[in-house]
């Protein structure tokens, strides 16, 4: 799947589904500190990952994650 269209899916999740404010949405925002992500709303984004992206997250491989970029680059080696 291309970047672009990984990006675009996640974006709006976030904003639609997660509710994250549109403008605090940037490649360099910090999942928890900068977008507010939360264990519950993490609960939700495996779920929406999973319908969307069709696979499952696995916690021990989001270890890494910490920007919005790492979370998209996580996805896309996944959809590849």
């Amino acid at each position: 799947m291309e970047r672009e269209k990984i990006e675009s899916i996640v974006k709006k999740f976030l904003v639609e589904e997660i509710e994250v404010d549109e403008n605090t949405i940037a490649p360099g925002a910090l999942l928890k500190e900068d977008l507010g992500i939360d264990s519950l709303d993490f609960v939700d984004i495996v779920v929406i990952v999973e319908r969307d992206f069709g696979f499952k997250i696995k916690a021990e491989e989001m270890t890494g994650v910490r920007t919005l970029a790492d979370f998209c680059d996580y996805i896309e080696t996944k959809t590849k």
